[in-house]
């Protein structure tokens, strides 16, 4: 395999072969709840995103 490789190809990889299709949903919940956080700390956003909570 090739060692450039990038650690969302390397998950995708890991997830067709190993067919852990399950973890799909968990990894994406936890990707929209960093970015969430990351957003709602100082944007403008913020009383928005508050408001979803």
């Amino acid at each position: 395999m090739s060692e450039n490789k990038g650690m969302i190809s390397e998950l995708w990889s890991y997830l067709r072969i190993r067919k852990k299709w399950w973890l799909l949903p968990i990894i994406l919940m936890l990707v929209l709840v960093g970015v969430l956080i990351i957003f709602g700390q100082s944007s403008v956003l913020s009383p928005f995103i508050y408001a979803l909570g």
